[in-house]
């Protein structure tokens, strides 16, 4: 399992929360959260593998869920930020469907632990809390369906339901943090070329008039 802490594109998660006690609390609880669960981790569970005690948690954070509600909401905007620049970058449209897909892809096999965490402890959230991160998905859902509706208006994608193939999208990318292993024998930049190529192979991709 890649640790929480893994730096991959220059990117070092996490490193926007201070103090370093905080952030150390906050790697601990995704790895325990990714490894037990967040229902059966417990704050003692955390500062312990943070080399803290339990009063020294609740000095940051008021609660276990309060830690939650942090890594997710800075997991969904990661994944927003990722999906808008693809969405807003140049090219064709085939151009960034591909984009999009083989970096989203790329962040969830190569901090897989984190994405665990993000993608499926939702239903742990408080509801306050739960109903921001449904905002940040359906933004991220727009960006990709905004995508594939311009390519089948350029005639580029041949899709006939773009709501339902935008979901199957996204629930491709998603997945790859259930099952992606570090050990194994695909690195986190061949599998977002592999899931890439067969989500251009889904919307049925092809050359639009202005490319012919």
């Amino acid at each position: 399992m890649g640790s929480a802490e893994d730096t991959v594109d220059g990117y070092r998660p996490w490193s926007e929360v201070t103090p370093d006690a905080a952030r150390r609390l906050l790697v601990a609880a995704v790895e325990a959260f990714a490894e037990r669960g967040y229902h059966a981790t417990t704050t003692r569970d955390i500062a312990g593998r943070a080399g803290m005690s339990p009063a020294a948690l609740y000095i940051h954070y008021k609660t276990k869920e309060e830690l939650l509600q942090r890594i997710s909401r800075i997991g969904h905007d990661k994944a927003l930020e990722i999906l808008t620049t693809a969405a807003d970058g140049p090219g064709s449209a085939a151009d960034r469907l591909d984009a999009a897909v083989r970096s989203f892809v790329r962040w969830h096999a190569a901090h897989h632990t984190t994405a665990r965490v993000v993608q499926y402890e939702l239903d742990a959230l408080a509801p306050e809390h739960r109903t921001e991160i449904v905002e940040l998905r359906r933004q991220s859902d727009a960006a990709v369906r905004r995508i594939i509706a311009d390519g089948v208006a350029a005639g580029e994608f041949d899709v006939p339901d773009v709501p339902g193939t935008t979901l199957a999208v996204l629930s491709l990318c998603i997945d790859v943090a259930r099952w992606f292993n570090a050990a194994g024998r695909r690195t986190p930049d061949e599998v977002g070329g592999l899931y890439a190529d067969l989500v251009l192979r889904m919307v049925a991709a092809r050359p639009g008039p202005q490319q012919q």
